[in-house]
C-alpha cells in the first residue's frame, strides 16, 4: 500500500486530495494544526493517519514525518499544500506581521516539509518518491494587493525547480501544480463578497478536478514527471509561464 502525506489536509484543496487518495486505497497522513478537523476527514477511513502539526515548527515537522515512516515503513508522495492568504492591500498598508506569516507558512513550511520528505525518500529502500508542491496561479500571475502571497508562491517555484534537480540522483521526482479558482471555503468567501458588492463573481471550477489532477501526477512512474501543471477555471484571465 502506498503512502501519501498531505499538508493543509483539514479543508479545501488539501482535504479533497486526501479524500481522493483515501478512496483509492492509499495510506494518507493528514497534516494540519486542528486535530478535530482532521478527525472529520479521517472518519470512515482505516488508512488515515491524523497528524496535528504546525508546518512552521521544524521539530514538529520532523517528528510528524518520522511518525509516518515508523508506522508505514516508507513515504511515496508528499502533497505540500499548506498555505495562507493574507488580506489584500497595497504594500504600504500590509502589516509586517502579515508578510512574516505568509513567508513562515507558504515558504518556510513548504521547505521544512519538503526537507523532511526528501530525507525519508533518499534513505528508504527502494529509494525515491515524489514531492508535489501547490504553487497556485499566483506563482505565475499576481492578484492585486497580494505581495506576500505572490512573493511566497514565486519562491515555491524556485523550490520546486531545485528539488527536481537535486532529487534526480535519488529517484525523487518533484512537481508543482498551479491552481486557479477551485471551489473551496476560501474562494466562497471571495464570491460572497463580490456578490454583496454587486460585482460579478469570479469563475470557478470544482475542487474534485484538482484532486484528480494530483492523483494523475502522483501515479506516474518515477522515471517520468509533470514538472509544472496549471489547472484553472477556463474563464479566468489568461496566465502563463513565460
Amino acid at each position: 500500500m502506498k503512502t501519501l502525506i498531505v499538508t493543509g489536509a483539514s479543508s479545501g484543496i488539501g482535504r479533497a486530495v486526501a479524500e481522493k487518495f483515501l478512496t483509492e486505497g492509499w495510506t494518507v497522513g493528514l497534516v494540519a494544526r486542528r486535530a478535530e478537523a482532521l478527525e472529520t476527514v479521517a472518519a470512515g477511513h482505516d488508512t488515515a493517519l491524523v497528524l496535528p502539526c504546525d508546518v512552521t515548527d521544524p521539530q514538529a515537522v520532523e517528528a510528524t514525518f518520522k511518525q509516518v515512516q515508523s508506522q508505514t515503513g516508507r513515504l511515496d508522495c508528499l502533497f505540500n499544500n499548506a498555505g495562507v492568504f493574507t488580506p489584500a492591500a497595497p504594500i504600504d498598508e500590509i502589516p509586517v506581521d502579515d508578510w512574516l506569516q505568509a513567508v513562515n507558512v507558504n515558504l518556510t513550511g513548504m521547505f521544512l516539509c519538503a526537507r523532511a520528505a526528501f530525507g525519508i525518500m533518499r534513505h528508504q529502500s527502494p529509494q525515491g518518491g515524489r514531492i508535489i508542491n501547490n504553487g497556485s496561479i499566483s506563482a505565475q500571475t499576481p492578484r492585486e494587493g497580494s505581495a506576500p502571497y505572490t512573493s511566497t508562491k514565486h519562491g515555491v517555484t524556485g523550490l520546486t525547480k531545485t528539488l527536481a534537480l537535486d532529487g534526480r540522483p535519488f529517484d525523487i521526482a518533484a512537481s508543482q501544480i498551479d491552481i486557479g479558482n477551485a471551489q473551496t471555503e476560501l474562494l466562497q468567501g471571495i464570491i460572497d463578497r463580490a456578490v454583496a458588492a454587486g460585482d460579478t463573481p469570479p469563475p470557478v471550477m470544482e475542487v474534485d478536478l484538482v484532486a484528480d489532477a494530483v492523483w494523475h501526477m502522483a501515479g506516474l512512474p518515477l522515471h517520468a514527471t509533470t514538472l509544472f501543471q496549471t489547472i484553472m477555471a477556463t474563464k479566468m484571465p489568461f496566465v502563463g509561464r513565460g
